[in-house]
């Protein structure tokens, strides 16, 4: 029998495309808090993008860039773009369903990836002391090793995270025009 945590990875994913749908139907967004939001969901991509151009997967313990502040920026900023759709939707049930997804999906993804990353490379139990699990802290980790590469950020995709948000961002935006 799977354990929830790999049950977890396995429907994270679709779990996102149903959340869009419903995210859909329940936002009252306004102007205001769509820019307020969209603000937030712009600065976690922006992490998120920052972060996958410094992961080697498999292949090496990624510990520079925002991985020097944060073992998971991936997920932190995940975390910040969804506090942005919040915001944006101005809406407690849309608040409660992320925060939900986050605590039900997330958090064991997370512990399942850190504990293969335990197994897989020996630094790990020392860069885990070191460095907080998701929200950031203003010292780093001292490693200068590795620096932003857009061939990973292209390798991993993370473009897709964008052109999502700017999918939902979008269909908002023509739901509020076809509201008024």
């Amino acid at each position: 029998m799977a354990s929830w945590n790999q049950i977890a990875r396995r429907i994270r994913v679709p779990t996102g495309f149903i959340l869009a749908a419903v995210y859909l139907v329940l936002a009252h967004s306004t102007l205001r808090s769509l820019a307020l939001g969209s603000a937030f969901v712009v600065a976690g991509l922006m992490i998120r993008g920052f972060a996958s151009g410094h992961l080697q997967k498999n292949e090496q313990l990624a510990t520079s860039g925002p991985y020097a502040y944060t073992r998971n920026p991936l997920y932190f900023g995940s975390l910040v773009m969804a506090v942005g759709f919040a915001i944006a939707a101005r809406s407690v049930w849309i608040a409660l369903l992320l925060s939900a997804i986050f605590v039900l999906i997330y958090l064991p993804v997370i512990r399942a990836e850190e504990s293969y990353l335990a197994q897989r490379f020996p630094e790990f139990a020392d860069y885990a002391r070191q460095v907080p699990r998701l929200i950031p802290r203003p010292r780093s980790f001292q490693n200068d090793a590795g620096s932003f590469s857009w061939a990973l950020y292209y390798k991993h995709r993370e473009y897709n995270a964008v052109l999502g948000a700017l999918a939902i961002l979008a269909a908002v935006v023509g739901k509020m025009m076809w509201a008024h």
